[in-house]
């Protein structure tokens, strides 16, 4: 993010768009009959975009369901009873916290169908869940430029609807439920309720909905911003199967790295419009490609994480004629691929820096400080495809003997007591070689600078 304000994540896509009711209309057929009775038209229920996987470590789907449980087709709503004296509803716990939340992607981990004394299992399985997670590149080398909070939701009953099979019916904090629109691997929750939990977290950014099932399945809501939630992104997945964390992991992606699906419908047939946004899908082949220096054309022809080479294989943004991806598989294709192809990797990358600051400081840029004033930095722990390099300057000109050090006076770096206003910037570099777009490089590269009195009382001229 560097020296841009934080607000928010936005996806290329946007959720369903709910239907209001025609007020206007109504009122006005009142006026002109006064004595007639109108009936209001029924309200229609709020729906939202969602994609799920039907098999594990298969292609996904997309799909329209209710936003909350009252409004799920053919199932009563679960009322959850409210918890008892001395539970933990709603205790906010931190599985993973580097930074202050202004300055990192805040993550929230809500479970549903714990009961009060089912809470340590619902720890275990989120730490369990966020290190699958966490176990993928990008992921991996950039934990540090993230927060992970887990919020304790207290359910009446243990497990969840429609596990294990669709007539069980359990009575849950968020209503979380197999079946969703008829569709068995298909995990709805209650997203009003999901909203309460995550808010008693800071800033919650991502939500993750972890359901106590051993059953494969999940969904991942996107574009919820629009739908004036606070964040963006909801990914619901079962606790005890292993393969369902490929879903967050998917899920997630949509949201930070702006990446598009991979994966095809043949009912969608030949894509006929021209270029998309999309950095993961492209109209050009490969040879287009490097002729216009577009999209990924940086990276053809090199090896990838996900085996074979970095080209133009067509099908993709669910079309499966016409449009390109970059490689053969990725994990925006399907979920038995546990790797980001290298274009994606490098969209994510530029994501996190786009949600997060790298580089901060308790001293702050906007008034002036004196010669002797020692300068500290911080920088989140990057690790692994991270190369972070910390470089200062001073009035531009860069001081090599000072590389890497956290922690700087003015005067040490060589800002002379010549009376003048001198200029001290910090540097924090992503050298990574996961990166070779310029725009991602300048997103990953973050400064602080400050103005520095070199003689006089701080925030006065020299006299």
């Amino acid at each position: 993010m560097g020296q841009l304000l934080r607000t928010g994540m936005r996806t290329r896509r946007t959720a369903a768009i709910s239907v209001g009711v025609a007020l206007a209309a109504v009122m006005g057929a009142a006026l002109a009959a006064p004595a007639a009775a109108v009936d209001p038209e029924p309200v229609q229920e709020q729906r939202l975009g969602v994609e799920y996987f039907p098999e594990p470590g298969g292609e996904g789907r997309r799909t329209e369901v209710p936003v909350n449980t009252d409004h799920a087709t053919g199932r009563s709503a679960a009322r959850s009873a409210a918890p008892t004296a001395g539970t933990t509803d709603g205790e906010v716990g931190e599985l993973s916290v580097t930074g202050p939340s202004a300055d990192r992607l805040d993550v929230v981990i809500v479970g549903d169908g714990y009961t009060a004394g089912e809470q340590d299992a619902f720890h275990t399985a989120a730490a369990a869940k966020w290190a699958d997670i966490t176990g993928i590149e990008p992921y991996a080398s950039y934990q540090g430029l993230m927060n992970v909070w887990t919020v304790d939701a207290v359910s009446a009953e243990s497990g969840i609807t429609g596990d294990p099979t669709a007539d069980v019916t359990r009575n849950t904090a968020l209503g979380s439920y197999f079946w969703c629109s008829e569709t068995e691997r298909l995990i709805c929750a209650d997203i009003d309720k999901v909203a309460s939990y995550a808010a008693k977290a800071p800033e919650a950014d991502l939500v993750i909905v972890i359901s106590h099932s051993t059953k494969y399945g999940g969904a991942g809501y996107s574009g919820l911003e629009a739908e004036g939630y606070p964040f963006d992104g909801v990914s619901t997945l079962s606790s005890d199967n292993a393969q369902s964390s490929m879903i967050a992991a998917h899920e997630i992606a949509h949201s930070v790295g702006l990446l598009a699906d991979e994966y095809t419908y043949d009912s969608y047939g030949t894509w006929s419009g021209g270029e998309v946004p999309d950095i993961n899908s492209s109209v050009f082949t490969a040879e287009q490609m490097a002729a216009n220096r577009s999209k990924w054309y940086r990276w053809l022809g090199e090896t990838d994480p996900t085996g074979g080479t970095v080209g133009t294989y067509e099908g993709s943004s669910y079309y499966p004629f016409g449009i390109y991806r970059p490689t053969a598989n990725s994990l925006m294709r399907a979920l038995d691929v546990r790797d980001f192809n290298l274009p994606g990797r490098e969209a994510m990358i530029a994501g996190f820096y786009r949600e997060a600051n790298a580089l901060s400081s308790g001293t702050a840029t906007g008034s002036a400080i004196l010669r002797t004033t020692r300068l500290k930095v911080s920088r989140a722990a990057l690790t692994g495809l991270a190369a972070p390099e910390l470089r200062w300057y001073v009035d531009g000109a860069r001081v090599k003997r000072a590389q890497g050090l956290t922690a700087a006076v003015p005067a040490a770096l060589g800002v002379p007591a010549d009376g003048r206003t001198h200029s001290v910037t910090v540097e924090s570099a992503d050298r990574s070689a996961s990166i070779r777009d310029p725009q991602v490089r300048a997103e990953a590269t973050e400064r602080l600078t400050w103005t520095v009195k070199a003689s006089g009382h701080k925030g006065h001229p020299h006299r």
